[in-house]
């Protein structure tokens, strides 16, 4: 039995490494369509205002979820549980994620809560909370303007991703990789 113990850790720690790699491919994935989204949008909210953004949001989050997805081998995107775009409602495993997620930024705000798990259909999906910052308030807060509330309307008329405060679980970033 002693020489079984040696023979199994070292048959699960590539299995460790290979999860940690993949958390790392995943966490840079998020990271990009964070980097890139936001970029655009606080180009639009500069030099436009609040109303652009929705549009440019509307338009270009999509867009570059699908370019970093086909260049990766993995679906990338963003759920919520109260979500504007309804592409981007989740699956009953992610509700659940989000509800962890919700959990814990309510006991440590400090820390973002991230999980790579294996779903029901055999994919390695990966979440990364997404705690609401400050600069989306003015789309997904609890206090907006009714100009940017009619744009809001118009682009996406089944919203429900505002009364937002700052720091809230606004979503989570959702990593798919597909079964190969």
């Amino acid at each position: 039995m002693k020489r079984l113990i040696p023979i199994v850790f070292l048959l699960c720690t590539p299995v460790l490494a290979d999860e940690q790699q993949r958390i790392e491919q995943s966490r840079h994935l998020a990271m990009e369509l964070q980097q890139q989204l936001s970029s655009e949008l606080m180009a639009a909210m500069q030099a436009e205002g609040p109303v652009h953004a929705i549009a440019v949001c509307n338009e270009r989050a999509p867009v570059i979820a699908e370019g970093l997805s086909k260049s990766n081998n993995a679906v990338v995107g963003r759920t919520a549980l109260r979500v504007r775009n309804p592409d981007n409602a989740p699956m009953g495993e992610h509700k659940a994620v989000m509800d962890y997620f919700k959990a814990r930024l309510a006991k440590d705000p400090n820390t973002v809560p991230e999980v790579l798990f294996t779903a029901s259909n055999g994919e390695q999906h990966y979440m990364r909370a997404i705690p609401m910052p400050p600069q989306c308030a003015a789309c997904h807060g609890s206090n907006i303007k009714p100009e940017v509330s009619r744009a809001i309307a118009q682009k996406y008329p089944n919203d429900q991703a505002t009364g937002f405060e700052v720091g809230d679980l606004r979503g989570s970033f959702l990593i798919r990789w597909i079964a190969e």
